[in-house]
């Protein structure tokens, strides 16, 4: 239909069909899923996929994506299986989520099939069985030992991420996953750094699909949408749970997500000084570092509070002194604070072309990043410093530093400039000055 479409003759095609065969046909689930919610042509290594991973946030319609293709791969529908499938594993946190969501649920199995094609659910032998003879059993991964002796042919595994037993649970299932010429596994769950998952993402014989809530919203409430959206969005929470994201951190990291979720506030009080601080690139070149541009004020209690983070990716230098200088005016802040190591006088002549007036007060780093870093996260671990809203970004790479610096070797430019504007408010020569009105 969709080669009709793009060559213009869908309207002569549909006027072929009647009411109902058009009522069929836009009942099927090729014509309303996403190309996220069909299965992949290939694993992300190339080849046939074993395992394909459904990440997603909450309401993105994993579920009906799972039952779908238990649906597809049971009646040995085109695109999901070249014949049908006579042994299905089904496995869910505990015996209660199989029931209730999997097979019972308003996605799950029971709902997606037509009646005459509708298998019986037995919930006293734990098992689908369909007209055609193929069976689905179902397993709690509350007892990895019960997949001990079954024997399948592909499996459905719903949010993984949070079995309780997940190593042992998926490790018994692997075993019982030898039947058919080419066992496969779909794993429908939100993303947690759980071991197991990051382990199957990094599979070169998985394939991977991702979704977050937004992208089924047809199918939910606006309200819904909007009040959750509202208090949860850039929160590690909402990254996790709605746009479907492995929100991460290291062992040996400064910060915490506990602890950013913790200094997080809806709205800042009156400062008595802002700073705009400026971690300025080496080059403009594109592979060069970001620009950190950070925000910041601190209150009349010496509380500092982060307003917000404009950091630009590899730019020219006229860009990010305009972005600074316009950062500066937005937040009528008293300075900018610019770090000289890698730009010299540079860095100030570029900021003096973009607005003379504005003052610009220059910092050296003599230290190294993370003991200039350091200070400032013992501020967090106070509970003196906030951040007014959510950045993403920046509390990425907050997660992601240690003592060697990023795990992806490249540099804090974020942090950097939050480390600068944090020392110029609370820790450097210049703290607890009050905030000059200038005419």
């Amino acid at each position: 239909m969709k080669t009709c479409a793009d060559n213009g003759t869908l309207d002569e095609l549909l006027a072929g069909f009647s009411a109902r065969d058009l009522e069929t046909l836009l009942a099927a689930w090729e014509m309303q899923a996403r190309e996220d919610q069909l299965p992949p042509p290939q694993a992300s290594g190339g080849g046939p996929w074993t395992v394909w991973l459904v990440m997603g946030g909450r309401g993105a319609g994993k579920t009906r994506t799972g039952a779908e293709w238990v649906r597809g791969v049971a009646l040995g529908l085109p695109g999901f299986s070249h014949r049908p499938v006579g042994r299905i594993a089904l496995v869910g946190e505990t015996a209660a989520d199989v029931r209730d969501v999997m097979i019972e649920g308003v996605s799950g199995l029971l709902a997606i099939h037509s009646r005459d094609e509708r298998p019986l659910w037995e919930p006293s032998r734990r098992r689908l069985a369909w007209p055609n003879g193929a069976t689905a059993q179902t397993f709690s991964a509350e007892d990895p030992e019960s997949l001990r002796g079954p024997q399948f042919e592909c499996a459905w595994l719903d949010e993984l991420a949070k079995w309780r037993h997940a190593e042992e649970t998926f490790d018994m299932l692997q075993f019982g996953l030898r039947l058919g010429q080419h066992p496969r596994q779909v794993v429908t769950t939100t993303p947690r750094p759980a071991p197991l998952l990051k382990r199957l993402l990094a599979d070169p014989k998985a394939a991977v699909s991702r979704a977050a809530t937004q992208a089924n919203a047809q199918n939910l409430a606006a309200d819904f949408l909007q009040r959750i959206v509202t208090r949860y969005a850039g929160t590690r929470l909402g990254r996790q749970e709605l746009d479907g994201e492995m929100v991460e951190e290291r062992a040996d990291a400064l910060w915490t997500r506990d602890m950013l979720e913790a200094c997080r506030r809806p709205a800042a009080p009156p400062m008595r000084r802002i700073v705009v601080a400026i971690d300025p690139p080496a080059s403009s070149h594109q592979r060069a570092d970001a620009c950190g541009i950070v925000a910041a004020g601190i209150d009349a209690d010496g509380h500092v509070h982060i307003l917000e983070d404009a950091s630009l990716g590899a730019a020219r230098p006229a860009k990010w002194a305009r972005v600074a200088v316009a950062l500066y005016a937005k937040h009528e802040a008293d300075e900018l604070v610019a770090e000289v190591n890698q730009g010299g006088e540079m860095v100030a002549a570029v900021i003096n072309e973009a607005d003379a007036k504005v003052p610009v007060r220059q910092v050296r780093a003599t230290r190294g990043k993370y003991l200039r870093a350091a200070p400032v996260a013992q501020l967090y671990e106070q509970g003196r410093v906030h951040h007014i809203g959510a950045f993403p970004a920046l509390e990425d790479e907050m997660c992601a530093f240690g003592p060697t610096g990023l795990d992806n070797g490249r540099s804090p430019d974020r942090l950097d400039a939050l480390v600068w504007a944090v020392t110029a408010l609370a820790l450097g020569p210049h703290a607890g000055e009050p905030k000059v009105r200038r005419v």
